[in-house]
């Protein structure tokens, strides 16, 4: 048996082996996770589910919605945007380039290749119509191509603004437009070195002055040295006239989704948090952020406790680490968020969706979901709700991932899936 197989054979008994002792979900819901002692070994546990057609089968939705695929056969979506007429924008593609570290690097990667679509990067914008309004989107045409691992979209002051891996870009646009007039303009580079977490989240200030733009660490807990996590696994504010920025929060992971509370000038964020402390460490979450905050990332977690394998290690800054909002639970990735409206039903009014990826480092797995967290006076309150489901079934088969998830304002949740390369529309049923 050579290395790689043996390693491969001990990370299948750690992930048969790391089922016990688990803490129910509830008790890592909210604002006060139960955080229990931290679990190292040679390996994390690791589990993926196995990739598998839909074979007419569908997501589930809770009673009284109805959900259809309105586009199929797409280049990795990512995140969508619904434009001032209603059109969809959707971001495909994949990027990053970073080298693996370590023998665990590489068979880690392996696994989780083995749940993600063999899909090539689409490297484009798509827009679909759906022109008479019946829910089924008819004109499907590339908005634009060339571009560099599209992820973050958002829609201000006449321009369409995308999120590179590498760069935040503009495209002008004029109302019904279904193709970019020409190349985009560069407001500002990104950084780019390595890309680790190469998803560059994207999300404006209801006055169009201000972006926000998330950018992911470059590693787990700077095991690469913290010279190539500069201006990483932060949160910047940019000008959106001249492209001048600065750091909006920092020590923040990995934070995959932005998006506006309405009403309000709040950017709120989902962060996945780091891994190999245990299925139940750390949990990924959804946050306000604040301007000026320390997340604690890499020295400490989930506000002031440290993570002992970073060195060396920083008790000024743990000191000024704040805790965020609300947990999701460990290891969900989520990758969207997007608050609700009245349209989508009393019982979904009041909230935010997040799109939940699923877990790769954990056993039993989590995610592969959409839940609803629900909101009182303008902050969490109450466990997640599932709102879409059957993502990952009984028999161990995936059937999709989702990824972003935007909300219609005429009443319907737009679902990016990047395993099945399918956008999905939940709407209440008529």
């Amino acid at each position: 048996m050579n290395r790689l197989k043996l390693v491969l054979s001990i990370a299948s008994v750690s992930a048969i082996s790391a089922c016990g002792g688990q803490a129910p979900d509830a008790a890592q819901y909210g604002a006060n996770p139960v955080l229990p002692k931290t679990e190292r070994g040679l390996l994390p546990s690791m589990e993926i589910a196995q990739p598998a057609g839909w074979d007419g089968k569908k997501p589930v939705v809770p009673q009284g919605y109805e959900i259809s695929a309105i586009a199929t056969g797409l280049g990795i979506p990512r995140q969508t945007l619904i434009l001032p007429n209603g059109d969809i924008l959707v971001a495909e593609g994949k990027g990053g380039h970073a080298p693996v570290l370590k023998p665990k690097d590489l068979i880690a990667g392996k696994i989780k290749a083995k749940g993600t679509t063999s899909e090539k990067s689409g490297n484009r914008l798509t827009l679909l119509r759906d022109a008479d309004g019946d829910g089924k989107y008819e004109l499907r045409t590339v908005f634009a191509e060339g571009l560099d691992a599209p992820y973050g979209l958002a829609f201000a002051n006449g321009k369409i603004y995308v999120a590179e891996q590498g760069a935040l870009r503009s495209f002008d646009y004029v109302d019904g437009q279904t193709r970019a007039a020409g190349a985009p303009r560069l407001l500002t580079v990104l950084p780019s070195r390595i890309n680790h977490h190469w998803t560059k989240s994207l999300t404006v200030r209801p006055d169009g002055r201000f972006l926000y733009v998330g950018i992911g660490s470059n590693s787990n807990v700077g095991e690469r040295g913290l010279d190539v996590e500069v201006d990483r696994a932060e949160v910047w504010e940019v000008d959106a006239q001249t492209g001048a920025h600065r750091p909006y929060v920092t020590g923040i992971r990995n934070p995959t989704a932005l998006t506006i509370q309405p009403g309000t000038d709040t950017v709120w964020a989902v962060v996945n948090e780091r891994d190999e402390l245990g299925p139940n460490l750390v949990p990924d979450y959804l946050t306000a952020l604040k301007d000026g905050a320390f997340y604690g990332w890499p020295y400490s977690y989930w506000g002031k406790n440290v993570d002992v394998r970073v060195m060396p290690r920083n008790p000024d800054k743990v000191a000024t680490a704040i805790a965020p909002d609300y947990s999701l639970g460990s290891h969900r990735a989520a990758l969207g968020v997007a608050f609700s409206n009245a349209a989508m039903g009393a019982k979904f009014s009041e909230g935010a969706f997040v799109g939940e990826h699923g877990s790769w480092n954990r056993n039993p797995p989590v995610g592969y979901k959409v839940v609803f967290v629900p909101f009182s006076n303008g902050k969490p309150a109450g466990e997640p709700v599932d709102f879409v489901t059957g993502f990952r079934g009984d028999d161990g088969k995936t059937r999709g991932r989702p990824v972003g998830v935007t909300v219609d304002p005429k009443g319907a949740l737009i679902v990016a899936d990047d395993l099945s390369n399918t956008v999905w529309r939940v709407t209440p049923a008529r």
